[in-house]
């Protein structure tokens, strides 16, 4: 199975680069100088060799050796560049392993994970409680102490507040 690493926004500037959403957590070894990425884009596949990186607005604009000007960047619009997974560190998982797990606070069931988000900071986890309210909360382990994959669920410990929002 492949995921989704990141999708090109627009074109940037006049010499072929790249708006970028990056939806992977290892951006600089995902989208590094030399990396050869395999983009999809409706029926088309392209592979596109990573010249120059650089972050620009919560983006990265990217330069590819087969992109020279503005107009072979235009036609990248919308490409998704899609990667095997790596090996999570012991500690790590994956988006899709997290999506759907039920979320508990103090023994009683909550809500469901409905995504992740990326920020530069840190991770969120994207909760649609049972009162039919979203919430965002910080994957860090003073909040979220408990992950069992195997049994779909999380335990977290959210900060006074953190529910009511």
């Amino acid at each position: 199975m492949e995921l989704m690493i990141g999708r090109v926004i627009k074109s940037h500037g006049v010499r072929g680069e790249v708006a970028i959403e990056v939806t992977t957590d290892e951006p600089a070894q995902r989208f590094a100088v030399g990396q050869v990425l395999r983009g999809v884009q409706n029926n088309k596949e392209h592979q596109l060799t990573i010249t120059a990186v650089r972050p620009h607005q919560g983006r990265l604009l990217v330069k590819f050796a087969e992109i020279k000007d503005r107009t072979s960047a235009d036609s990248l619009r919308g490409t998704r560049f899609m990667a095997p997974p790596r090996e999570p560190d012991d500690d790590g998982f994956y988006d899709h392993e997290l999506e759907g797990l039920t979320v508990f606070h103090d023994g009683t069931q909550i809500g469901t994970i409905t995504g992740v988000s990326h920020l530069p900071r840190n991770t969120l986890l994207e909760v649609e409680l049972h009162t039919g309210k979203n919430c965002l909360i910080p994957f860090v382990h003073a909040i979220v102490p408990e992950v069992d994959v195997a049994a779909g669920k999380v335990a977290i410990t959210p900060p006074d507040g953190l529910l009511e929002l």
